[in-house]
Parts: structure tokens; C-alpha cells; sequence
């Protein structure tokens, strides 16, 4: 018999495609129950447990814990194979884990390959966090003469320039003004476009 495990999983996928959570009658029939008073439960045991939340109008919309991942116990090796535990551990939330200050933050996808040394590929998604200080060595995402780029910041005697990190492309120093737009915190990319 299936659990509140499997039934979550079936209402994420089904939030995925449609993002909308169905109404008490519509998890129902989701997730395979065939009373009313069964799917009531389900929805109420989920709510309890933080996965999902009144909305107005007397729907139901995702809660916090609705996004988190199981996170595996053991790490993977990048060298050598190593044994992995099929138990998980602690969860996250991506976002919690990649956004420190959701206020400050915005995503950028990257163009072109002047970050690849750094392992930043063309359509990666980069995490940019505006209002902070930016120190020499950060990766940043600058207005330099009224247009954007994403490079490293560096410094010399003549001052704050942008170092790419592909030797293919020289260090760029405005010929006006250098301004940081904000810092690169973070960045994901899609190996794959998953099945639906």
C-alpha cells in the first residue's frame, strides 16, 4: 500500500506540470484514493507535516517543505568508485541552499564562453547577488561602458579591470565608467531535459 511518500511524490510531479495543487477531491483521485474522507486525511497529514498550506478561496498551495530534496547520506566520489548508501539524510531546499538573501537576488542565464575556465558554460544559470561588496577575485556581473558581462574582478596600479576566464578574450578596462552590478554566488545548468 502506497504511503504519504508516494503520494507527495505524485502530487510534486503533478505541481511540476501544472502548478497548481488539485482541490481535497482532486488529490483523490491523484494520488488513487477513493474516499473523500481518505484524501481529507492525506491532505491534512501533509499539511501538518509542512508540505502544503491553505490558499485563499479554500485551496491548497505548496508550503515550504513541498520543494525540499532528499539529500543521500554518502557523498560520490569524483575519482575513484566508492560505496553509496541508498539512505537519505537531512533534506534540503535548493533554493534555501543556493540563495542566502532572496531580497538581493537574481538569476542570470550566462552567453558566450568567456567564464568556461572557471566552469562557467554558455546557458548556465548564475546567481547574483546585488547591495554587496565585491572584492578582487570575485566573479561578477559588471556594466562596464552601458553594456553587461560577467568576469572576474581584478586590479592593477591603473586600477579595477575585468579579466576573463578564456584566454581567448583580452582583460577589459572601461573606457568610461566600471560599475558592479552585483557578485556571482552560485550557478546551476540542466545536463539534460528530464521526461515528462
Amino acid at each position: 500500500m502506497p504511503d504519504d511518500v508516494t503520494y507527495l511524490a505524485k502530487l510534486q510531479r503533478h505541481y511540476t506540470q501544472h502548478r497548481t495543487i488539485p482541490s481535497y477531491a482532486g488529490i483523490g483521485k491523484l494520488v488513487g484514493l477513493s474516499s473523500k474522507s481518505s484524501a481529507h486525511a492525506l491532505a491534512i497529514r501533509l499539511k501538518e507535516a509542512g508540505y502544503l498550506q491553505d490558499a485563499p478561496g479554500g485551496k491548497l498551495a505548496p508550503a515550504k517543505r513541498f520543494f525540499e530534496r532528499p539529500l543521500a547520506d554518502s557523498r560520490v566520489a569524483a575519482g575513484f568508485p566508492a560505496a553509496v548508501s541508498e539512505s537519505t539524510g537531512d533534506a534540503v531546499m535548493i533554493d534555501e541552499y543556493l540563495v542566502e538573501h532572496p531580497g538581493k537576488t537574481i538569476l542570470v542565464t550566462v552567453k558566450g564562453d568567456s567564464m568556461q575556465d572557471a566552469g562557467i558554460l554558455p546557458g548556465d544559470i548564475v546567481i547574483v547577488e546585488r547591495g554587496v561588496s565585491a572584492n578582487v577575485g570575485d566573479i561578477v556581473v559588471a556594466i562596464v561602458d552601458n553594456e553587461f558581462t560577467i568576469k572576474t574582478l581584478a586590479s592593477d596600479r591603473n586600477g579595477f579591470y575585468l579579466k576573463a576566464a578564456n584566454p581567448a578574450y583580452a582583460p577589459i578596462r572601461a573606457k568610461g565608467q566600471l560599475e558592479v552590478f552585483g557578485v556571482v554566488v552560485s550557478q546551476f545548468r540542466k545536463y539534460r531535459k528530464p521526461k515528462r
